[in-house]
């Protein structure tokens, strides 16, 4: 990894508390009382890392072990409790691909509304709008309501908005199983170009080793909150596999 390339996203002793309440009516209560009612997780604890311009991440861990959580704060989407979080870089995140769709609008509409949210500029969303159009490959109901859209249609087209609007750090959490199996690769050469031809950063959350494996050269493995590896994609998938295994063998021992 070359020294002088700029670090684009670092977390700085990063933590992320959530309340949790046993009932909504908890939930209202604690808002007029001072009375403690809700329980606390810490779903990340005390995490710090940088990662550089043009890498490609992994990140890897059983579910509940602060992933996806850590993708949102990188986001904005939510915030941390304790530490410092920097991003530098449009940041496109293919978490929920159908986030900011109005159902009224329609498919052409929401393109523009999407770019809008996204902080991209109109002219620059109108000379992408076809590109987009095409990616998406929906048809006629390009100029229909989204409400009629299957849920397939709106993934399709919310995945095609976010790859075309050249991200300088796209993030994918599972997303990939859109569609049927031309459209998943479609979408996996798209981002096989921005990583090769555009130098973008790449974090990739997901199960999939064999595609960690492929796409992203680091690993961070993630267990209970806690960063427990980060160094070389294989490594980290031995490491993780060996955690895998490890869960295993203690279910089994309880059982027997």
């Amino acid at each position: 990894m070359s020294e002088d390339r700029k670090t684009v996203i670092k977390f700085d002793n990063v933590t992320k508390r959530y309340k949790l309440f046993k009932s909504d009516r908890q939930q209202l209560l604690h808002v007029f009382s001072r009375k403690k009612r809700y329980t606390e997780k810490e779903a990340i604890k005390n995490l710090s890392f940088e990662i550089k311009k043009g890498e490609a991440v992994a990140f890897l861990g059983k579910n509940g072990a602060g992933k996806s959580t850590l993708l949102k704060m990188i986001t904005g989407v939510s915030f941390p409790t304790e530490g410092d979080i920097t991003v530098d870089g449009r940041v496109s995140a293919l978490l929920e691909l159908t986030a900011g769709f109005d159902s009224e609008f329609t498919g052409r509409g929401n393109i523009f509304l999407k770019g809008q949210l996204m902080g991209v500029p109109e002219e620059e969303m109108k000379r992408l709008e076809q590109d987009i159009i095409d990616f998406a490959d929906i048809g006629e109901y390009i100029d229909q309501p989204v409400r009629t859209y299957s849920s397939g249609m709106k993934a399709r087209l919310g995945f095609a908005i976010n790859v075309n609007i050249m991200p300088e750090i796209l993030i994918v959490d599972e997303a990939l199983s859109v569609g049927d199996k031309a459209f998943r690769t479609k979408c996996l050469d798209k981002i096989r170009e921005l990583l090769d031809d555009h130098g973008i950063t790449f974090l990739f959350v997901t199960h999939s080793t064999d595609t960690a494996r492929d796409f992203c050269s680091r690993g961070i493995l993630m267990r209970n909150g806690e960063m427990v590896f980060d160094g070389d994609i294989d490594d980290a998938i031995n490491k993780y596999n060996d955690l895998l295994e490890a869960d295993i063998k203690k279910e089994r021992s309880k059982k027997a």
